[in-house]
């Protein structure tokens, strides 16, 4: 793609709304049942028209961040090892440029009621190690998801048998912190053959289908099936099935991770490159030099300091679209003077006292949208509207007045910090929002840096952190649950402040139960009503997705949550 122009995040989202209707089953009637059919489709993506000669073994160079953890799958839930496992892995579905999920190893997902379905692949796909790709490749990695208690464990909690998986798991994990892990399988989860399986869920969710294209539900090769050990090797050299592979050994920790094409890839996404090669950089300010230098191909984060110049200076070769993340931060459950009355009323006045629209343009330019509830703009179920959400807008007098009836209630003591990590071109924003939380409130607030994502997301997922701290949210298919399921739901896979509250929780199993999305949308607008009264995050911006590329590089085209799609980048 020679130059991307500015999607407008309505059009967007009708578009994806309109492909969320199409995917989803209708009511299950007493005279008749709908089954749902998925079948193979070509590829809906766009790489763009080249110009000039390209060299097809030509390695293609794109920045990222160090992942927090080996690459597996279901254990990964940041966008540094994200990426990565997109490009190596195959699964039953991918999304393509738009969201809209394909084909992929599955020949066909069918349901008569939403609840019991069955899922048949392609017989002919096979892992880097020779070994084939089955029915037991899927049942067995996320059999092991649930019991090795892995970080995307909650996204087969609908599965029958989960909640006696995951008790045996924790039960293990007790008993024997560093190995323990499991016994017991989920009784939702039956191999019929080598090429069909069956999924019983708990109840009937439309939205099943459209969540398999996600990481979490990758198959694994008998290889990385195991105890804890021989999981975090594989995740080091992992064998994979996916469009690209892992180059043996080329994972230097904190520098790079070289991917080469996989002969034996059958699939949409065959790669047009000889590869791909992931710099991981401490700063996003190093990645746009080197991007200037010619030493990068690609990158997906501008830094904050070029947001005003990079588009008169790349070009065409530029890129600012709406997409589907959500910026926020979040108060740990440790934190005592965030809890009960005082706590609720301390994050209600913080949140008024930020000004929004005042960061969004000076240290944005207008590369960020102010939030106006907890789900992306481009995303089906987006509300502008939704009711309490006045808590989002910039309203000193209001913030003062709650900051002194919580005061009135527990005396504030010490001085409010926000952690972010220094390598993400966070600094400006951060020091904004303290500045204007300092202002409005007459409280000590600051940043807290930490060097690098992975030092603070290993704070965040075991929960030691101190502070407030930066999240945020890619989204991983396009639906309202996955921004408030994952992260606000009662154990949910990225529900870092620990937030717990049962009728949320039912509102969220009520909205997947419902198969009229109009209907669906309504309840997720209750769930988010919960939100916005008790703040479990401060909902800040939406990003847009601020990129570009290197002079000769070329079919770059950026997908639905902000990603280049480098299977089709040549140069």
């Amino acid at each position: 793609m020679s130059a991307t122009a500015l999607i407008d995040s309505a059009k967007l989202r009708k578009s994806l709304e309109a492909n969320l209707v199409k995917k989803q089953l209708t009511a299950i009637a007493a005279a008749a049942a709908l089954a749902l059919t998925m079948t193979a489709c070509g590829s809906g993506s766009d790489s763009g028209s080249a110009e000039g000669k390209t060299n097809a073994n030509a390695v293609i160079v794109g920045n990222d961040s160090e992942p927090q953890n080996p690459l597996v799958p279901a254990n990964t839930n940041e966008t540094g090892g994200g990426l990565i496992l997109d490009h190596i892995f195959s699964g039953l579905e991918y999304y393509d440029a738009k969201g809209n999920p394909q084909m992929e190893v599955a020949e066909s997902i069918k349901s008569d009621d939403n609840q019991n379905w069955t899922i048949k692949i392609k017989g002919d796909t096979k892992f880097s190690d020779g070994t084939p790709v089955t029915s037991k490749s899927f049942v067995d990695a996320w059999n092991q998801a649930v019991k090795h208690n892995m970080l995307n464990a909650s996204f087969f909690e609908s599965i029958q048998g989960y909640d006696e998986a995951l008790k045996a798991a924790e039960d293990a994990t007790a008993a024997d912190p560093k190995n323990g892990t499991g016994t017991v399988d989920m009784t939702g989860l039956n191999v019929v053959d080598d090429t069909t399986f069956t999924v019983a869920l708990n109840q009937p969710e439309s939205d099943f289908p459209l969540r398999l294209g996600y990481s979490a539900f990758y198959p694994m090769p008998e290889a990385g099936i195991g105890d804890p050990e021989k999981v975090k090797a594989y995740g080091e050299n992992p064998i994979t099935n996916g469009p690209y592979l892992v180059k043996k050994d080329s994972w230097k920790h904190n520098e790079q991770i070289e991917l080469i094409p996989n002969p034996d890839y059958k699939g949409d996404r065959k790669p047009k490159n000889g590869g791909v090669t992931f710099k991981f950089y401490s700063t996003q300010d190093a990645a746009m030099s080197d991007l200037q230098s010619g030493s990068l191909d690609v990158l997906d984060a501008i830094p904050d300091s070029a947001f005003g110049t990079y588009q008169d200076e790349l070009g065409d070769r530029s890129v600012n679209d709406p997409s589907a993340i959500f910026q926020s931060f979040t108060f740990p459950k440790s934190d005592d003077r965030f809890q009960g009355e005082a706590g609720a009323l301390r994050m209600q006045a913080i949140s008024m006292a930020i000004d929004r629209d005042e960061i969004c343009k000076t240290i944005f330019q207008g590369t960020r949208t102010p939030a106006v509830d907890f789900i992306a703009p481009v995303i089906p179920g987006h509300n502008p509207s939704v009711k309490g959400n006045e808590v989002l807008k910039f309203n000193p007098k209001k913030a003062k007045e709650l900051w002194k009836q919580a005061d009135a209630i527990q005396p504030w003591t010490g001085d409010f910090e926000l952690a972010y990590n220094s390598d993400g071109g966070h600094q400006a924003w951060v020091d904004a929002t303290a500045n204007s939380i300092k202002n409005t409130l007459g409280i000590e607030a600051k940043g807290a840096p930490y060097p690098d994502f992975k030092s603070i997301r290993d704070e965040v997922t075991k929960h030691t952190i101190k502070t407030a701290f930066r999240t945020g949210w890619q989204a991983d298919y396009p639906s309202p649950y996955n921004f408030l399921g994952p992260l606000y739901r009662t154990g949910g896979s990225a529900n870092d402040g620990e937030y717990s509250n049962p009728e949320f929780d039912k509102l969220l199993a009520q909205a997947l139960n419902t198969s009229d999305q109009k209907e669906a949308f309504k309840i997720y607008d209750q769930a988010q009503e919960i939100l916005m009264k008790q703040l479990p995050a401060i909902p800040l911006w939406y990003s847009n997705v601020n990129g570009g590329w290197a002079e000769g590089v070329q079919g770059v085209q950026f997908d639905w949550h902000s990603k280049p799609l480098y299977f089709y980048i040549t140069k």
